[in-house]
Formats: structure tokens, sequence, C-alpha cells
């Protein structure tokens, strides 16, 4: 299969960009683990970012109802038509996915239940599960392809916390499903990856019910991860060291505790006694 992917980008003059980060998943066998772990039926719209050489995106038309994929680099327009060939439940879009709100790009589809499905170029990862997660219409499962480092990040537990771990985990129950060697994807990466599943919360599960102030209050204690909670607030939030303090213990949170040792709950009892001095 790698050489048949390798003669099909060559046939149509097509060399795989580094700096776009396009290493294309063509082993069958993986192909149809990515959709099955993301439960596709035929009643399932689903969106696909970076459609590459449309191998997933083939398998992702044989087993749902309609599929969006959208891709950056026009250059493969053509390899992706070729490859749907025959498909009439596949919308192909040209453009950048940061740059598009899902009720855009979903616009004139019942988007209520929509998935999201992708292989993706591992240098976005974090924006890019920010966009699907924070915007006003979010997918009910997001399952990807990701770098294995990144993976274990976004299932972290408390004492290994990150600003995408939170951002993942504030929003989704997150799960690894398995891990994928660099030798199914052409060109081969230099790292193994991982396919990762989201399954997005409804909003009555959010730790807290105003996320935008949540993650102001989190993005204020991870610019400085490596502080003590207290000084990283005393540089990222306009409050004296004294109500600072003052709010932490309020909070039930030691001012000497670091960034990365704090549950999502505790980030949010930090949230509304943070919010009593502010507001």
């Amino acid at each position: 299969m790698t050489t048949s992917a390798r003669s099909l980008l060559r046939s149509f003059n097509i060399r795989p960009k580094k700096s776009l980060g396009q290493n294309f998943l063509h082993d069958p066998i993986w192909l149809e683990r990515i959709v099955a772990g993301g439960d596709v039926g035929s009643d399932d719209l689903v969106l696909e970012i970076g459609s590459g050489a449309g191998s997933l995106t083939r398998c992702l038309a044989l087993a749902a109802r309609e599929v969006v994929t959208i891709e950056l680099d026009q250059r493969f327009v053509p390899v992706i038509e070729h490859a749907l060939k025959g498909f009439e439940n596949v919308t192909v879009v040209t453009g950048d996915i940061l740059d598009y709100e899902l009720r855009e790009l979903l616009s004139g589809r019942d988007s209520s239940n929509f998935k999201v499905i992708s292989n993706i170029p591992y240098y976005i990862t974090g924006k890019l599960v920010r966009h699907l997660l924070q915007g006003s219409l979010r997918p009910r499962i997001i399952v990807l392809t990701v770098q294995r480092e990144v993976a274990a990040r976004m299932v972290a537990e408390v004492g290994e916390m990150s600003m995408l771990a939170v951002s993942v985990q504030f929003f989704c129950s997150a799960r690894v499903l398995a891990h994928v060697p660099a030798s199914v994807f052409y060109p081969s990466p230099d790292v193994d990856s991982s396919i990762v599943r989201l399954d997005v919360l409804p909003q009555s599960a959010w730790a807290h019910p105003d996320h935008h102030r949540f993650f102001s209050v989190v993005r204020s204690g991870f610019t400085h991860r490596r502080k003590q909670i207290q000084n990283a607030f005393v540089q990222g939030i306009g409050l004296s060291r004294e109500q600072i303090v003052g709010a932490l213990h309020a909070a039930g949170v030691d001012p000497r505790r670091r960034a990365q040792t704090l549950s999502i709950p505790e980030w949010a009892r930090i949230t509304d006694c943070m919010a009593t001095l502010t507001d």
C-alpha cells in the first residue's frame, strides 16, 4: 500500500510537504480501526480535517451518511476527486479549518450530532482541538490520529496536567484507543502515533458554567507552569499577592502548588474565588 500511495501522488506530480505535516495513513487495517473507533454508522454526518490522498475519506464515505472533508493544500484536489470518484455523499472544501466556524462549514446540514474523524497534521493539534471544542458548535465524538506524546498529554492525570490536558478534559472524556507505528504512513513520520477518542460532554457536565472565564484563569496559571501557582498568578492576573493567596486559600488550594498538580474541579473553584475579586 505504501508503493500505491507513493505512485498515486507521483502520478499527480505531488510531493508531500513536511512543513504541512503531510504523512498519509495508507494501511487499510488502521484506516478501518479509526472509522470503527468513532462508531461511524449510516446515520452519521462526519467532518474530516485534512483529506490528503483521500484514503480515510473513502473509508468514512463507505460507512457514513455524509462526509464533509476539508483540505488546505489545493494540489490535492485532483487526487481527492480521483480517489472519491463515484461517491455522492462527500463534499470537499478547500481551505484552512482554523479559518472556519464549524457552523459555517456544515451549513445546510443537520449538524446537531456530527462527528470529527481525522488523521491530522500534528503541528496544529493544540490549536485544532481548542477550535473544535471552544466554538459555538461542538461535535459529539472526535477521533484523531495524533503524535503519541501528544495523546499522552491529552489523557494526563493530575500531577502531569498541561494546558492541552485541561482544554481536552474540561470538554471531553478522553481515552487512547491504540498506538500506531510510523511504518503505516507515507512518508513515515519520525515519531509513532496514537488514535485518541474524545467523547464531548454536554454543557451541563462542564466543571464550570463559564468556559471563557475558566480558561482565562487557567491560561494565567500555566503561563509560568514551573512557578508556584501564587507566583504565576501575580504575573498573569492584575491582583495583589495578598488577594491571590486569599483566593487560593478560599478555593482550598495551597498557593505553593504548581499548575500541573491542579485538578479541573480545583481550577473551577479558583475561577469562582477569583471572580469575587474582579467582578
